[in-house]
């Protein structure tokens, strides 16, 4: 779907047809963060875990569920290594305390988002398609907690044709925790980690138009252009949170996937294109029978 901000105007292409909407010194900026396999389920397969952050040798902060059953003091096991939990956190993750170190990068599963239903043990030699797919092409650094799913689209046929630079930011609960709140100014979003490399930024300062390849592009973009004035080579956290009105001041133009409802992602596209156009675009993507989320199609903003 392409969605004309200025004439309010709604088409419709394929997406190897990117290029045409581009023009002469446009950038695409793309989230080159690689998903962790962080997943695991206990032994009995009574619980789900997603590990979020190290917190000392041997002890996680991690998401459970059914938190509901998962109480302090409660034992299980995951691939024999006996898991205690510790204390709740204000953020409704669990402290895990492990008798021996987990490695990320082994035996668990991709954090595929709970609408995407898949078995929750895979049999011993048999890859899981999911981990080739939830997985963008570019993929370079591991960090994230989910993929920055508008890259999903590009083949590397079709970013080899277009001008680009990578950043990163490893996407962690703060981009797909729903807002609870009804006042969304009280909504908080938990720091995430970024990094854009000097040559990077030297070629955003220099292009004429920038293209953001998914809204966790588009808050490292606005987070740094705040912190400094201007858009320079520079590594931390942001916590931003953009939500209508909200001025751009980098993003020319977004590609981004169809959100959840009460999303902050659906937020910040409402406030790059205005509110009413995006639930106008929604209702004409349900007619015309659009996928949405992760898998599904997208909509690039002009």
């Amino acid at each position: 779907m392409v969605l004309h901000r200025d004439r309010k105007k709604i088409g419709h292409a394929h997406f190897v047809d990117l290029k045409k909407f581009l023009r002469d010194g446009d950038l695409l900026v793309l989230n080159n963060s690689r998903v962790l396999p962080a997943r695991y389920f206990s032994d009995d397969g009574k619980f789900e875990f997603l590990f979020l952050e190290k917190i000392a040798p041997c002890r996680w902060k991690a998401l459970v569920k059914p938190s509901r059953k998962f109480s302090k003091g409660a034992v299980t096991f995951i691939h024999g290594v006996r898991v205690d939990a510790g204390e709740i956190f204000a953020d409704d993750s669990w402290e895990i305390v492990m008798s021996d170190d987990i490695d990320l990068q082994h035996g668990g599963a991709m954090p595929l988002p709970p609408y995407i239903k898949r078995p929750a043990f895979v049999e011993p030699g048999y890859k899981a398609e999911d981990e080739a797919r939830y997985q963008t092409v570019f993929a370079e650094y591991e960090g994230s907690l989910a993929a920055p799913t508008a890259g999903l689209h590009f083949t590397p046929q079709i970013l080899g044709t277009l001008p680009h630079v990578f950043i990163t930011l490893h996407i962690g609960t703060a981009t797909f925790r729903p807002v609870k709140v009804e006042d969304i100014t009280q909504h908080q979003m938990h720091p995430e980690r970024f990094l854009i490399s000097p040559d990077a930024a030297e070629a955003i300062v220099k292009a004429k138009r920038i293209v953001a390849v998914g809204t966790t592009t588009v808050r490292v973009l606005e987070s740094v252009q705040r912190s400094f004035g201007k858009i320079q080579a520079s590594e931390g956290e942001t916590n931003i949170f953009i939500y209508p009105p909200f001025q751009f001041r980098v993003a020319d133009v977004l590609l981004t996937n169809f959100h959840l409802p009460r999303s902050t992602l659906l937020m910040l596209i409402s406030a790059f294109a205005g509110r009413e156009f995006i639930l106008r675009a929604y209702e004409e993507a349900v007619r015309e029978r659009y996928r949405f989320f992760s898998y599904g199609d997208c909509m690039l903003i002009l």
